[in-house]
């Protein structure tokens, strides 16, 4: 991975939007619809961006994507940054 792609720094950045929105309880508690359409707007925004990974996908990367294993592709983007 070339760590200056713009498409796994975009998909680490929803990664980390997802991540943020989810801990946001205060948020949850105010506006639960609201909650849960932002998490499906973030959720979306980063299927659309995954599918912008140039093909074929780093094999371990795909696997954690496909299973909606979010924390571990960040942890494999930002692992593959630092390299």
């Amino acid at each position: 991975m070339n760590s200056g792609d713009a498409s796994f720094n975009t998909l680490a950045e929803a990664l980390r939007a997802r991540r943020q929105l989810i801990g946001d309880r205060d948020f949850y508690a105010r506006d639960p619809a609201g909650h849960l359409a932002e998490l499906q707007r973030v959720s979306d925004q980063i299927t659309r961006t995954a599918s912008t990974l140039p093909s074929p996908a780093p094999p371990q990367l795909a696997h954690y994507l496909e299973r909606c294993s979010y924390d571990k592709a960040l942890a494999w983007i930002e692992d593959a940054a630092a390299q």
